[in-house]
């Protein structure tokens, strides 16, 4: 296995990396993910030690780490935000690429030389399809013999004991010191491998007495399209909020709701106001995992928008789940949903809401839709 090719003997000490923003929740939901690899890789005999990127603050203190610790290899998530600590310590490590290695950080100067930089250093790297490697080859030709292509691997668990109708009907968002409100969604038990959104507490900004969280109306009638995503910009959660709140005005048992994380709190107070003014579609923080598994089983379908991915988690998932999938037509969606055989990919909101009108009385949609040229 690709893994164990670097980490030879049954008892090494191995830290793996992972990359944070300044918001918490973001955190724990990356910091989830790599759990995943440090039980798989426990599970063969290491010894791993997780920890955030953002614990240290200086090269210094990653070394005085690997030395205290007596660490022997490492693994990092993410080849700017994790690998760049790795870099000049001596020790072996390999990296796993993220999107935003190779859709963001890739077009800015110093972070490509800094990315060329780690993969010279790197034993292996990991990229989730074809297209990530050979955007990643293109970018760093020196590499090519490094580079290794490993799908992500997902594990879902729905809460048997959820239960949809209260959580559609029901309004946890309540006043909370003063001009903040709080959503508790309970505690989250056991990790599983691309744990998509966990997470324990999350304050979000001040609703307006006069907004309506609830879904009134009975589950049996209703159509939900579930987005999740972390709100920040490159994952576009506006994208079709129009389309689908003229959609709702039509069709009252439409709704869009939106599950996920702040993550760019500018954008999130955009994000919050418009769909303040959107009829038929919701915001919901994120959830436990197991309510958000539960939340995606019983949704219509799940839709991604954004304007880059690597490889979409909430995506694999909901397949898993056996949800309709409906993914804007990009090269990471594309790598992973095949248009009307496991999915429908589009190109713009109005293509999509099109496709869907002959869905809602229970027709076979994937059959009936085509991609506008």
């Amino acid at each position: 296995m690709l893994f164990q090719s670097m980490f030879q003997d049954e008892e090494q000490a191995v830290i793996c990396t992972e990359p944070a923003t300044s918001h918490v929740p973001y955190r724990v939901r990356l910091c989830t993910r790599q759990r995943s690899h440090r039980d798989h890789l426990e599970a063969a005999g290491h010894e791993c030690i997780l920890k955030d990127a953002f614990d240290f603050e200086s090269p210094s203190e990653i070394a005085n780490f690997i030395k205290a610790e007596s660490l022997e290899a490492a693994l990092a998530l993410h080849l700017y935000r994790g690998g760049r600590l790795l870099r000049g310590h001596g020790i072996p490590f390999g990296v796993i690429f993220g999107g935003t290695d190779l859709n963001e950080d890739v077009n800015q100067g110093e972070k490509n030389k800094v990315m060329g930089k780690v993969l010279e250093e790197a034993r292996f790297a990991v990229a989730f399809t074809e297209s990530m490697k050979e955007t990643a080859q293109t970018q760093w030709p020196h590499a090519r013999g490094k580079i290794f292509v490993q799908s992500q691997g997902i594990s879902t668990a729905p809460n048997a004991a959820f239960n949809w109708n209260s959580f559609l009907q029901r309004s946890d968002m309540k006043k909370h010191r003063g001009n903040e409100i709080a959503l508790r969604m309970g505690p989250v038990e056991g990790t599983s491998e691309n744990l998509l959104l966990a997470c324990f507490y999350v304050q979000l900004h001040t609703l307006g007495n006069d907004e309506v969280l609830e879904i009134n109306q009975s589950a049996d009638h209703l159509h939900v399209f579930l987005l999740i995503c972390g709100l920040r910009r490159v994952k576009d959660p506006l994208y079709l909020v129009d389309a689908f709140s003229e959609w709702h005005q039509e069709e009252p048992n439409v709704y869009m709701v939106i599950v996920g994380p702040e993550v760019d709190p500018v954008f999130t107070r955009e994000v919050e106001a418009k769909v303040k003014r959107s009829p038929g579609v919701r915001l919901v923080g994120e959830m436990a995992q197991e309510d958000l598994h539960a939340v995606v089983k019983n949704s219509f379908a799940v839709v991604n928008s954004s304007v880059s991915e690597g490889m979409s988690a909430a995506i694999l998932e909901a397949m898993d789940l056996e949800v309709p999938v409906l993914a804007r037509n990009i090269p990471g969606n594309a790598a992973v949903v095949t248009h009307e055989v496991t999915g429908l990919l589009f190109s713009d909101p109005q293509e999509l809401v099109f496709c869907l009108i002959p869905a809602i009385p229970g027709a076979c949609w994937f059959k009936k839709c085509r991609t506008w040229s």
